[in-house]
């Protein structure tokens, strides 16, 4: 990897940028070797949690049908936020003349 065309791409201010981006890959590489092991104990815990986790697809389908559950699950999703932001749109007309109405603005 030529380290220069990566530091020359964000260059913006000369040696000061370039030297906050050489500080800041020198501290991601003293902190991966510092943390390594909290880093492996952690993704080790994420990838138990994730294998414990139930994913809205079916392997053993094919094709469309695999994800009916993904769809099923987004199309109510889209229909909860299409009633509720209907819901708040018609309480914000009502509310908005009303207040209109009764400190003399008229009705929109």
């Amino acid at each position: 990897m030529n380290w220069r065309i990566i530091l020359d791409t964000v260059k913006i201010g000369g040696w000061g940028t370039t030297a906050v981006v050489w500080a800041a890959i020198i501290a991601a590489v003293v902190s991966v070797i510092r943390y390594r092991a909290q880093i492996r104990i952690f993704v080790h815990e994420v990838s138990n949690e994730l294998a414990k986790a139930s994913w809205p697809w079916d392997v053993k389908e094919k094709g469309f049908k695999r994800y009916k559950e993904l769809v099923d699950s987004t199309m109510v999703v889209v229909i909860a936020m299409l009633l509720l932001s209907g819901y708040v749109a018609f309480w914000d007309f009502i509310l908005v003349n009303v207040v209109g109405k009764l400190t003399g603005g008229g009705w929109h």
